[in-house]
């Protein structure tokens, strides 16, 4: 029995109606406590009782991919721990990899509140966040203290975000200012221009503005860390292969697809409680179910362009093994959860990767990278 799904989910969403963000912020700064203890000498039970209950190891699910090791394909999207606080738990939680930020160089509060809401009716969430963390020296400055005294046993990636403050004609100095001070500090970094919650952003996502962020970093990253772009599930096809064109000649490792999405049809949320608006009257980006098929059919057509010379790593409405094997299937090397493990709780991650292994022996494969786009032939 899953007490996530038969009592704590259903007392803090249908009983006591806990908010959104207060209870985003309690779990994420229980979390960090609990990173903080398990690596405490002394406390290493604590840590192994944690993976016995909710990890799950198998050799078929690991992937060595842009020179790290990945002990299974599912990972923490970016959004949950947006200044990397939690970083040390992550892995005891079952992922086998995680996106910390969004992280500006700027610090910043973010938008008004509210600003983030559950839509239950249709496995969703709404958020207009607007990247609200303490900026990349605080990051970087945690980040290379936690280094300096724990191996952390999951590839960390650290997604990059433009300040608010700082103008659309500067963009790419502001990523280059972020991305010089973590380097460091991540196996990967995700350059984001597809967060609806920043003004003009997603205009960054034309050839001419990217190709600047691009060109900027990538004389900076000395150490060929990979690179990744993040893209929205609005963009029209044109757009999408421009950016395939982009991550080619800038050497990109691969493309994050998808961000959240801007449409509002086809949702059965007809009033959010907390504002007695309608979900198409409030601003801000769909994540979970509604972008499910969306962003596999990026994934699928991303992988088709491009052959499978670019990785892809695949995230939008995930919440079984079956859409976790969609996407793959469709062309995702790895794939990334956030709005499902709010819904289908902790032990969600276990369920997938043993679904995952299932799906292998049912297809006759012995790994899941023989997986990767075998739907698409």
């Amino acid at each position: 029995m899953d007490i996530y799904q038969t009592a704590i989910r259903p007392l803090l969403f249908d009983l006591i109606k806990a908010d959104p963000e207060s209870l985003h912020t309690s779990t994420i700064r229980s979390l960090s406590w609990l990173g903080d203890t398990i690596h405490h000498p002394g406390n290493h039970w604590i840590n192994q009782s944690l993976q016995k209950s909710l990890c799950f190891k198998d050799q078929r699910l690991q992937q060595n991919l842009f020179n790290s090791h990945f002990p299974n394909p599912v990972g923490l999207a970016a959004g949950f721990d947006k200044d990397g606080i939690a970083a040390p738990v992550w892995g005891s939680l079952g992922f086998g990899f995680a996106e910390l930020g969004t992280v500006t160089f700027h610090p910043q509060p973010g938008n008004p509140s509210p600003r983030l809401f559950r839509l239950p009716l249709d496995s969703a969430a709404l958020n207009r966040m607007g990247f609200n963390n303490l900026g990349a020296e605080t990051m970087a400055a945690r980040l290379t203290e936690l280094r300096q005294n724990l191996d952390l046993p999951i590839p960390i990636g650290i997604n990059l975000g433009k300040s608010k403050i700082t103008p659309l004609e500067a963009a790419a100095e502001d990523y280059w200012n972020s991305f010089r001070l973590l380097k460091d500090c991540g196996e990967y970094f995700v350059v984001n221009v597809s967060s609806p919650n920043t003004p003009g952003l997603r205009s960054l996502q034309d050839s001419a503005s990217l190709g600047l962020i691009l060109a900027a970093l990538q004389q900076e990253n000395t150490s060929q860390k990979p690179i990744f772009v993040k893209i929205a599930p609005d963009l029209e096809w044109e757009a999408i292969s421009e950016i395939i064109n982009l991550a080619t000649n800038y050497n990109l490792a691969g493309i994050i697809a998808t961000n959240t999405t801007i449409r509002r049809d086809n949702l059965i949320t007809q009033t959010i409680a907390k504002t007695g608006k309608p979900p198409q009257e409030e601003a801000g980006g769909i994540s979970g179910a509604p972008v499910r098929d969306r962003s596999t059919e990026i994934i699928r057509y991303i992988h088709q362009q491009t052959q499978r010379k670019i990785p892809i790593i695949g995230v939008g409405g995930i919440f079984t093994p079956e859409h976790a094997w969609e996407k793959i299937t469709a062309g995702a090397s790895l794939v990334q959860i956030y709005t499902g493990w709010l819904y289908e709780g902790p032990w969600m991650i276990r369920h997938i990767l043993q679904g995952l292994v299932t799906k292998l022996e049912t297809q006759g494969l012995t790994s899941i990278s023989q997986a990767i786009g075998i739907g698409n032939s």
